[in-house]
This record gives structure tokens, sequence and C-alpha cells, in this order.
């Protein structure tokens, strides 16, 4: 039986609320699960000790018998020292595209040559003033 540390969601609509449990991997989400480990609640603000709790013994004992966590909980897990930090790819997602970059340069020579434009009339209108 393949086992899995993961969230199990709960709460109402746009009101999310998550058990942390111990399952197999072959039934729902939401669906049957063999213990609840701990919960977590995204709603609270990340400083919040109530926002993630676990059962640390009982965690243990699962990762033990080859229970294999999911990104999320093993990040939980991470944070909390249980299992060592993962090398992640870093993936280039949040990198803006070439059109994006090209709008951002047009924006940017734009704005420059607005301020050396503003620049130049005021260092030339003090002579004007002088010849008259």
């Amino acid at each position: 039986m393949a086992m899995k540390l993961r969230l199990a969601r709960g709460g109402s609509k746009k009101r999310p609320f998550y058990r942390i449990v111990a399952s197999d991997s072959r039934m729902p989400r939401d669906g049957r699960y063999i213990e609840k480990l701990g919960t977590y609640n995204p709603l609270l603000p990340k400083d919040s000790e109530d926002r993630i709790q676990m059962d640390m013994e009982r965690v243990q004992y699962w990762l033990d018998q080859g229970a294999q966590p999911t990104d999320r909980v093993s990040r939980f897990l991470e944070a909390s020292g249980v299992i060592a930090k993962k090398e992640r790819a870093n993936l280039k997602k949040g990198t803006p595209g070439k059109k994006a970059t090209d709008r951002a340069e047009e924006k940017a020579a734009k704005a420059s040559a607005a301020t050396e434009a503003a620049n130049a009339p005021a260092e030339a209108a003090p002579a004007d003033d002088s010849a008259e």
C-alpha cells in the first residue's frame, strides 16, 4: 500500500481548512484516511502558532514506515526541522516574457527622453531672458 502524508480539504466555500492526514495514495483527496496527523489553517497569519499543528511523533512514525509527504506537507516538515531541506528547481515562470520586456524598455526610453527634454528648456530659458 503506497502511503502519503497529504492535505485533506475541509471548510466551506472560500474558507479553506485542511487536515494533515496519512492515507492510501489511491484514495480521493478528501476521502478515507488512516490517521489524522494535524491541521493547517491558511486563513491565519503566517506567524501564528495555530496556523500549522502536527503530532510530530506520529508524523515521524509514518515517515519511518515509508510514507511519502506531498510537496506542501514536506515544506511544513522542512520548516519544523523534521526532514532536511530539498533542492527545488527554480523555474522561470515568474520572469516577464519578451513582449512585456520590450514594453518596459520602451517605457524607460520614453521616460529618459522626457527628463532630458524637461532639463534642456530650463537651461535655455535664462539665456532668452538676458537677451531682452
